[in-house]
């Protein structure tokens, strides 16, 4: 009985031990599986050192350990435009400052404009929330965007609202971009979404910061020009009204010669002596009105020359952070 009992034993043992080697065969690819981001992001980072600078963004932007990981795991890089037209080949006819291959890595446009600081850390967390959004699985992309969408709406932002026009034309998937664009560029927040960006971001805060700081310098520079343009066309028609007023001056000024000569030729002295005072008052006048026209006119070329260097100014902000290639391929 007793050989009987460990030939059985024996047998269970064979049977218990097949099972559970199709039991692991089963459960294996499933821990692989969920486990495949943890896995992939060890072997990206094995032996790797970000550069100084983009541990400064990492710091710069608030992120906390789990992101501050998966911003290295793209080794992102800071770009010249030739570089990165290359990494980021978009095919968009707009301005890009940055892009997310998935697979690859973040590329970031190096802009080194001191008046435009903090446009790489908003570029940088934008990226890394492309990332973040890869990873989200289908329940908790439907329900950001929801929140995302419902923010969008309700933000009156006229950058924004034109940005992700440009996204719908080009076809970009804007729920993705909405989902950068509400994390990094928009102050105030629904508490959920707060806390949802909250996994990301240790102050979110601080980066909206930096996009409200370098996009004063263009708001601040285009109300500087509306002012002055304001200002020019008040002067222009101040301008047109008196030279309008000299013009009919100096056509009634004229015929007064004309007639003051007929009465010095009529040697009428009397009437010509008593019309001489008023005719030279009104030449007083006349003359005021010239000098007043060319200090008005003065004026108006002063502020061009300081309308034109602000427009100047917007310009090289424009061209500082326009990456795109020098030489556009025509369709």
């Amino acid at each position: 009985m007793r050989n009987g009992r460990i030939k059985l034993m024996k047998v269970i043992i064979k049977r218990a031990s097949g099972t559970l080697f199709v039991l692991a065969l089963l459960v294996l690819p499933f821990i692989a599986w969920t486990q495949r981001w943890y896995i992939y992001d060890s072997l990206r980072l094995r032996n790797y050192k970000p550069p100084t600078e983009v541990v400064q963004l990492a710091t710069d932007t608030t992120l906390n350990q789990q992101t501050r990981r998966l911003f290295y795991v793209y080794y992102p890089s800071l770009e010249d435009k030739s570089n990165f037209n290359n990494n980021c080949k978009t095919g968009e006819k707009t301005i890009v400052l940055g892009c997310y291959v998935s697979g690859q890595g973040i590329f970031l446009y190096k802009i080194t404009d001191a008046r435009l600081n903090g446009i790489i850390q908003v570029t940088a967390a934008h990226e890394t929330l492309h990332a973040a959004y890869d990873r989200l699985n289908a329940d908790e992309k439907s329900r950001i965007d929801i929140l995302t969408q419902k923010v969008y709406k309700s933000t009156n932002n006229p950058r924004i609202n034109e940005a992700v026009s440009d996204y719908q034309k080009n076809g970009a998937d804007v729920a993705n971009e909405l989902h950068s664009i509400i994390g990094t560029e928009v102050r105030d927040l629904p508490p959920e979404l707060e806390a949802y960006y909250a996994k990301y971001f240790t102050n979110r805060i601080k980066i909206v910061e930096f996009s409200e700081k370098y996009e004063q310098e263009f708001t601040n520079r285009k109300q500087l020009v509306l002012q002055y343009d304001a200002s020019l066309n008040n002067l222009k028609n101040q301008i047109d009204n008196k030279e309008n007023g000299i013009e009919s001056m100096s056509s009634s000024l004229q015929s007064e010669r004309a007639r003051l000569d007929g009465l010095l030729e009529a040697k009428d002295y009397e009437n010509y002596n008593q019309a001489v005072p008023k005719y030279n008052s009104r030449i007083s006048t006349f003359n005021n009105q010239v000098r007043e026209v060319r200090s008005l006119i003065e004026q108006y070329n002063k502020l061009v020359v300081k309308r034109n260097a602000i427009v100047s100014e917007e310009t090289e902000l424009i061209k500082a952070i326009d990456s795109r290639p020098d030489t556009l391929p025509t369709q």
